[in-house]
């Protein structure tokens, strides 16, 4: 139980939960051909694609494992260390070490089954970045939360780098394009929702930072300004989403009204929370809306390919 909570496994089942959802509803049927029904552009085998998304779970695993080490100090002060308490730095370390060659062991594997091991990188760079962010770039106000944010974004689009860039060629260029360029506005949306998450739980952390030495925003600039700027930021995706529904899906009434209940609703309440919030509980519980509204954001694909294949 302890371990799980280390490696944060209710995060890693939104990871694989996100990929697999993408890939067997809208990938899936997106790169579906007529002219052979049997066949579609997909270039992992199932087998394959379930290594990639242990791959990706095992990385952000050792991404957990290696902030909890650096974060000793101000999880002691937050009253929720795992290292050092629960589980011994040194199995942690060890714990740490292992799901970054497995992972990206898993990953030099399917660059070369793709035949694109330059592709390996992609783990690589993750990893070390991860490790980076715990070390240096989270004690950096921002920074370290647009790094974490870009990293579950990512996620999202590795997905299309392994099981889409492989199968593209002249006769199906547009058609990859469009769907790998919808991976990237999930993406984007993932990203946004992430850094607005990230920012709260700083806020929420901010004793603990303070106490440990690290400039996390609301450190240097208080509680109640960062809020603010929350609050200002969050108008954004309200804007972005209610632009995209306009846009590209106001033709599909199952898709407009899911969105506007179980996304744009929810974000509008955030908004109006987030200028008033101040206290422990009410930081606590904005930074798990948003976890509602990026989970209720990633199931709405599978809403989006219901809609267009039976209109």
């Amino acid at each position: 139980m302890n371990f799980f909570k280390l490696i944060r496994i209710q995060n890693l089942a939104m990871i694989a939960f996100m990929q697999i959802l993408f890939r067997y509803t809208f990938m899936k049927t997106a790169t579906f051909t007529e002219l052979t029904p049997t066949f579609n552009f997909l270039a992992l085998s199932h087998l394959q694609f379930f290594l990639l998304v242990l791959a990706t779970v095992l990385i952000a695993a050792g991404g957990y494992i290696i902030n909890d080490i650096m974060d000793q100090e101000t999880d002691e002060i937050a009253k929720k260390r795992i290292v050092g308490v629960s589980i011994s730095e040194k199995a942690a370390y060890n714990y740490y070490v292992i799901c970054n060659i497995i992972g990206v062991g898993i990953g030099f594997y399917l660059s070369n089954v793709i035949i694109k091991p330059s592709f390996t990188a992609f783990f690589i760079i993750t990893a070390a970045l991860l490790y980076v962010y715990a070390t240096t770039l989270k004690q950096i106000a921002v920074l370290g939360n647009v790094i974490v944010a870009l990293i579950l974004s990512f996620s999202i689009i590795i997905i299309g780098i392994y099981d889409l860039v492989p199968s593209t060629y002249a006769g199906n260029r547009e058609q990859m394009k469009q769907v790998f360029s919808i991976l990237t506005d999930y993406a984007i949306f993932a990203f946004i929702i992430n850094f607005l998450r990230e920012m709260v739980k700083d806020i929420e952390d901010t004793d603990a930072d303070y106490a440990s030495g690290i400039a996390t925003l609301p450190v240097l600039i208080g509680k109640n300004r960062t809020m603010k700027i929350v609050f200002g930021l969050s108008i954004i995706p309200i804007a972005l989403l209610a632009y995209y529904l306009r846009t590209n899906l106001f033709m599909y009434d199952y898709v407009v009204y899911y969105a506007l209940l179980f996304i744009i609703a929810p974000l509008l309440f955030f908004t109006i929370k987030s200028w008033s919030a101040k206290t422990q509980k009410e930081y606590k519980n904005l930074s798990l809306l948003l976890k509602l509204i990026l989970f209720f954001g990633i199931v709405s694909i599978w809403v989006i390919t219901y809609s267009t294949l039976h209109a």
